[in-house]
């Protein structure tokens, strides 16, 4: 289980950033504008249809001076509330994403005929990293070896 968060992790890195860039621009660009728009048509007691699309189309138009008059006019309250709405929604979407793109299995990203199967040269004890007869990428069976010099060859050619 633990190689599944670890690809995904693995496979994720760069996005992680992405996601955080696209939650401050989503924070900035559309929850203000909508924060203060709902705070200003429900100043009367009552939410006001009119008054809030009015101000949401005026203050989509300039999102920096809609999430000044956020705090301004007195409605960070309205402005947490919805940016803790959006950022649970957001956050659900990217945990699906998140666990989607975790690997398969324990072998998802190996490539077939490498040498990732041993660590640290330890494959070197038999192979040959210089010359030889080609395994695979780094990897050659010297010829001038004694003992047992047999190679299984997996796989199959096609001939068009």
């Amino acid at each position: 289980m633990n190689y599944k968060i670890e690809g995904a992790i693995r496979r994720n890195r760069k996005n992680f950033i992405i996601f955080a860039i696209l939650w401050i621009f989503i924070a900035i660009v559309f929850v203000s504008p909508f924060a203060y728009s709902k705070h200003l048509a429900g100043l009367n007691g009552e939410f006001n249809l009119q008054i809030f699309l009015e101000t949401f189309g005026k203050s989509i138009t300039n999102p920096f001076g809609s999430f000044g008059n956020v705090f301004a006019s007195g409605a960070v309250e309205d402005y947490f509330s919805t940016l803790l709405i959006v950022t649970i929604i957001y956050s659900v979407f990217f945990f699906i994403g998140f666990v989607r793109s975790a690997p398969k299995n324990e072998y998802s990203d190996i490539e077939h005929g490498s040498s990732d199967w041993s660590q640290r040269g330890e494959q070197y004890q038999i192979l040959n990293k210089n010359k030889g007869i080609i395994l695979a990428e780094n990897n050659y069976l010297p010829v001038d070896k004694r003992g047992n010099v047999n190679v299984l060859v997996v796989g199959r050619i096609r001939f068009w």
